[in-house]
């Protein structure tokens, strides 16, 4: 056994390759988890294929997809986003981003910043359906389906324990409506920015009642009274 982790991965890394390129084989094994999933995994598999050394995978445990199935929510589209980041202005730009993305988002968190990340989300995100996941699969296995201002108060009252797995409800089309560039726009400001991109008029309308969700008339009766 080879130990292969994140503080030794880049000279192990290349070892590890070097072994496989003389003639024995490597199997790359996690003590949680699915190898290569917010893993060191992942850097391997890319080293070795970078080196032509062939890669497969035997499916294992992933808390991302387990959680997900667990959260009571879409599971349809999702997207994966890992650990955020430990810089705070980076991890709010992120959730920034992610604002307006429909799909349910899957985060993992550590208990020490699970506080910090909640309320990070809830200022982000406003109030959405959240899921909390922790010691999946074992004796004390806990799924905390609830809203994003009640898991910030419940952890403010209670010390988190354990990895979790957060799985956040997908912006609604209204949310997204909202977060997006017009929504401090007048109907009019809406249309004339559209005519200012180079659409006709009736486009501009057309865009405009799209973005809006709204019927194609309502525009065109607001924007000529």
């Amino acid at each position: 056994m080879v130990s292969y982790y994140e503080h030794n991965k880049r000279e192990r890394g290349e070892e590890i390759c070097a072994r496989i390129q003389t003639g024995e084989s490597c199997a790359l094994v996690t003590d949680a988890g699915m190898p290569g999933i917010s893993d060191p995994g992942e850097d391997i598999v890319r080293l070795c294929a970078e080196k032509g050394i062939p890669v497969t995978a035997v499916p294992g445990p992933c808390a991302a997809m387990t959680a997900l199935t667990l959260s009571g929510l879409f599971t349809g589209r999702f997207a994966f986003e890992g650990f955020l980041s430990t810089n705070k202005g980076e991890r709010r730009e992120r959730l920034a981003e992610l604002k307006s993305d429909t799909r349910t988002l899957i985060f993992y968190e550590a208990p020490h910043k699970l506080k910090s990340t909640l309320a990070d989300l809830y200022e982000a995100f406003g109030e959405r359906k959240i899921s909390l996941c922790r010691e999946l699969t074992k004796l004390n296995e806990e799924i905390n389906r609830t809203v994003l201002s009640e898991a910030v108060r419940l952890y403010n009252e209670r010390e988190p324990r354990g990895e979790y797995v957060l799985v956040v409800e997908g912006a609604s089309a209204e949310q997204v409506r909202e977060s997006a560039f017009w929504s401090e726009m007048t109907m009019e400001e809406h249309v004339a920015h559209y005519v200012a991109c180079g659409k006709t008029k009736m486009d501009a309308i057309k865009a405009c009642a799209k973005d809006r969700g709204l019927a194609k008339n309502e525009v065109y009766k607001v924007i000529n009274t």
